[in-house]
C-alpha cells in the first residue's frame, strides 16, 4: 500500500507538474510570443515611422539648401551682367539715364566714385558724341557667400564717337565685388583685369 501511495501520489504529482508545466508551456509561450511579436511589430513600425520622417526632413532640407544656393547663385549672376551691360553701354544722347542705371545698381565706393564723376564723364561724353553699346558675352562667379560675391565678367562693346564714326570693337574683362542689401545684389566695385 505505501507503495501504492507512492505510486498515486507519484501519478498525482506527475499529472498536476505536466498540467502545470504543459499549461506554462504551451500557453506561456503562444501568450508570451503574441505580445512579444505584437510589441516587436509597434516598435518596428514606430522606429520606421521616425526614421521615415528623419529621413524626409533631412532630404526637404538638403533639397532647400540646393535649391537656395542656385537661386543665390542665378541673382548673383544676373545682377553681375546687368551691372556690367550698364557699365559698358552709356549714350551721350541720354546720359543722365544711363548713368543712373549704372548708380542703381551700385553700392558703397563704387557707387561715390561712379557719381563723382558723373559731371566730368557727361561733359566728356557730350563733347566725343560717345555711344556705346556693350554685349555680355560670359560671367562666372569666382567667389561667393549669403553676403558677398566676385564675379568676372567678359563684354564687348561697339564704341562711336567723334575720332572712331564707324565704330570700334571694344572686349572688357571685368571683376565685379558684390553685395547683399535690402534684398538685392549690388555692385560694390568694379576693376578692369587682363
Amino acid at each position: 500500500m505505501a507503495a501504492g501511495r507512492a505510486d498515486g501520489m507519484s501519478g498525482t504529482m506527475n499529472r498536476t507538474m505536466n498540467v502545470t508545466v504543459s499549461g506554462k508551456t504551451v500557453s506561456g509561450k503562444t501568450v508570451s510570443s503574441r505580445a512579444w511579436s505584437s510589441r516587436a511589430s509597434s516598435v518596428a513600425l514606430a522606429v520606421a515611422t521616425v526614421l521615415t520622417t528623419a529621413l524626409t526632413i533631412w532630404l526637404v532640407l538638403g533639397l532647400y539648401d540646393q535649391h537656395d544656393r542656385a537661386q543665390r547663385r542665378q541673382d548673383i549672376l544676373a545682377a553681375a551682367r546687368q551691372s556690367a551691360l550698364n557699365f559698358t553701354s552709356l549714350d551721350y544722347r541720354h546720359y543722365d539715364r544711363d548713368s543712373a542705371n549704372v548708380l542703381q545698381g551700385a553700392t558703397g565706393d563704387f557707387k561715390k566714385q561712379f557719381a563723382a564723376q558723373t559731371e566730368q564723364l557727361t561733359k566728356l561724353v557730350a563733347a566725343n558724341e560717345s555711344v556705346s553699346e556693350g554685349q555680355i558675352l560670359d560671367a562666372g562667379i569666382v567667389r561667393s557667400d549669403e553676403h558677398s560675391a566676385r564675379v568676372l565678367v567678359v563684354a564687348d562693346s561697339t564704341v562711336t564717337n567723334t575720332a572712331a564714326p564707324k565704330g570700334e570693337a571694344r572686349t572688357y574683362r571685368l571683376q565685379l565685388d558684390l553685395v547683399h542689401r535690402n534684398g538685392r545684389w549690388l555692385t560694390s566695385d568694379v576693376e578692369f583685369v587682363g
